[in-house]
Formats: C-alpha cells, structure tokens, sequence
C-alpha cells in the first residue's frame, strides 16, 4: 500500500477531487497554504493499493494544469521602501507536488 500525498493549487482542487471520485478513489483534504506565493493550496491524502498508484498519478496530471500568472513582488524585508518599485513578473502556478511514500501499516476503526 502507499500514501499519494499532492498539494494543488486551490483552482484545480474541485475538478481533481471529483475526477478522484468518479474512479472510485477516496481522498482526504487539507487546506494548505504555498509558501512562495503565499496562496490557498489543497493537499490530497490518497490511500492506494501498489498496483493503481499510476492510475491515481494520471488522474492527478490529467487534472491538474500549470499556468502563468502574473503577480507583484513582496517589498524587500529590512531596507528601505523609498525607491523600491514593485514591477509584476509573471510566474508559472498550479500543476501538482506529489509524493508518494510507503505505508508500513494501515487500520481503520
């Protein structure tokens, strides 16, 4: 058995978790929050049996997409705001983290 654990972007959050449902998967999800960008991510914890984990991976890929997004930089910490302008740079967003890690032991009560 293994623990898919993904971290998405909040906007593809709802597509991946019916997407996880319609195959019969269940997910747990936990609010997370992206240290980069600071913005609303989900993390999915996905309990598989050995054999489906490539199936769990494409369902996540097929749902979860990379885009650009622009975005204004955070001042810089310490120095002066006086001739600091803030230009918008565009950053690529969204796709998936995933980890998927071995479980040693699972029950459920």
């Amino acid at each position: 058995m293994k623990l898919v654990i993904s971290v998405v972007q909040d906007k593809d959050s709802n597509r991946l978790s019916g997407a996880l449902i319609k195959e019969g998967f269940r997910a747990t999800k936990l609010a997370s929050t992206g240290g980069f960008l600071r913005a609303g991510n989900t993390t999915f914890m996905i309990g598989v049996e050995d054999e489906r984990v490539s199936e769990v991976m494409q369902i996540i890929q097929n749902n979860c997409k990379v885009r650009e997004q622009m975005v204004t930089p955070v001042s810089p910490m310490g120095g002066t705001t006086d001739s600091y302008i803030p230009f918008p740079v565009e950053v690529q967003v969204g796709g998936a983290a995933v980890f998927v890690v071995p479980v040693e032991k699972f029950e459920h009560y």
